[in-house]
């Protein structure tokens, strides 16, 4: 249940505070859902939620049975497209004006908004939180809390990595599942054959390659780009390592230098020339739904290459710190209605691929069904297994203008020939003066 921008924004911010789709809402909608004709009680109090798609379905879709339960309380759902969505939650707790009683998060804006105060603490009295937080995948408990000790959301749903590729190119390239997933080397020395015996590239983008390889190996307490004292580690063997196997990748052709959501990545699919594609579980559904449903039985899902385990994307639900007093238990009993509902979770994983975060939902027998459209594979098993390896990385104020420094320096080196040590020395030394800001 992803969206482009949600994708992009969610796995590249990091991922992390201490990362959908549905089909993006152009413009803003703010229509209040309307409460049963037959409700025993006329609403006397009205619940504003915040969200962005596909979440915003979700909450209506929960609607019903939460009319069973209040009546008496209107939920109106006011939807914006993800960026508008976040814009607007980070002016209302900016300024205490227009405050939602309930706002959808992404984590990659999850881990911004924890650099302030604006969001409520749900780990102390009445909320107390951390009471439920066994219930909860624990990475993606991990990513709503703070180093204080605070917890500024509810997770919803969560993106466990997955490796998709098709068996078609792999079987006239003789390969296997293996000679993709055993290390990243051979990932690439398989795109290699991949390439010769086909004509498709490997992946999309080598900067995919970047992605992930600097999400793996990070030492105890490090962050993504800065470690617990704020000092860059942009030039570090993780960060060596993925430039050079991105360069690889340039330098044997193997990406096609197209970006996620655009046309030509979405006709990629369609004509067989993107042989793999690492991304969240639920670009499965994606591919099977509206991308590339033509493709199915030809794909496959399997754990990321040399082990690695890494999350794309996933949603949370929060409270302003000064939103109305007065409505904030209801506020309250609406996230643990919709968060710690095994239905509702199971409900929204088979409509919107939001795969749950509460773990009560991970037992369910839909997650040992096999799905058509990857050649009957029971591949939710897998995804389970990975969810349970993932962990959170701690956040850093400035890990936004971090990524674009190296993604920048990562073109250089991709498009101009910028030697890795160079780059890297010139990305740590403009992050070494921004993080002292």
């Amino acid at each position: 249940m992803r969206q482009p921008a949600r994708w992009l924004l969610a796995f590249c911010a990091g991922l992390t505070l201490a990362p959908w789709a549905g089909s993006g809402h152009a413009a803003s909608t703010a229509a209040p859902t309307a409460a049963p004709a037959a409700a025993a009680k006329a609403p006397t109090m009205t619940l504003t939620v915040a969200a962005f798609p596909a979440v915003d379905e979700i909450v209506r879709a929960s609607l019903p049975a939460w009319y069973a339960l209040h009546p008496e309380v209107e939920v109106k759902v006011v939807s914006r497209e993800v960026n508008d969505h976040h814009t607007a939650m980070t002016t209302a707790l900016s300024t205490a004006k227009g405050l939602p009683d309930v706002m959808a998060l992404e984590v990659g804006y999850l881990g911004r908004f924890a650099q302030g105060s604006g969001l409520q603490d749900l780990s102390r009295p009445p909320y107390s939180l951390r009471n439920d937080q066994q219930r909860f995948v624990p990475y993606a408990f991990d990513q709503a809390s703070t180093a204080t000790g605070a917890v500024l959301a509810v997770p919803t749903d969560i993106g466990p990595g997955t490796l998709l590729y098709r068996t078609d190119l792999l079987r006239r390239s003789g390969l296997s599942e293996s000679d993709l997933t055993t290390s990243w080397t051979g990932y690439v020395t398989a795109g290699i054959k991949i390439k010769a015996a086909t004509g498709a590239y490997l992946m999309a983008h080598a900067r995919d390659m970047k992605d992930i390889l600097i999400r793996t190996g990070l030492g105890p307490g490090e962050g993504l780009y800065f470690d617990q004292n704020s000092q860059p580690v942009v030039t570090s063997p993780r960060f060596v390592r993925a430039f050079e196997l991105a360069r690889e990748v340039r330098r044997q052709r193997l990406d096609a230098k197209v970006t996620a959501w655009s046309a030509d990545w979405s006709e990629g699919f369609k004509r067989g020339t993107i042989a793999t594609q690492m991304s969240g579980a639920w670009l499965a559904g994606h591919l099977n739904n509206w991308l590339a449903p033509s493709t199915r039985g030809q794909w496959r899902a399997a754990q990321l290459p040399e082990g690695a385990f890494a999350a794309y994307g996933g949603s949370f639900f929060a409270m302003a710190r000064l939103g109305d007093a007065e409505r904030k238990p209801m506020a309250w009993a609406f996230i643990r209605f919709i968060t710690m509902n095994r239905d509702l979770q199971l409900a929204a994983f088979k409509t919107q691929d939001a795969f749950p975060a509460l773990l009560d939902a991970h037992q369910d027998p839909f997650f040992e069904q096999p799905l058509p459209f990857l050649g009957g594979q029971v591949a939710r098993r897998d995804w389970r297994e990975a969810a349970s390896h993932i962990r959170a990385v701690p956040v850093h104020k400035q890990d936004a203008f971090a990524r674009e420094v190296i993604d920048t320096e990562l073109d250089k080196v991709l498009d101009r020939g910028k030697d890795i040590p160079t780059a890297l020395a010139d990305a740590q030394r403009l992050l070494l003066l921004r993080a002292r800001r």
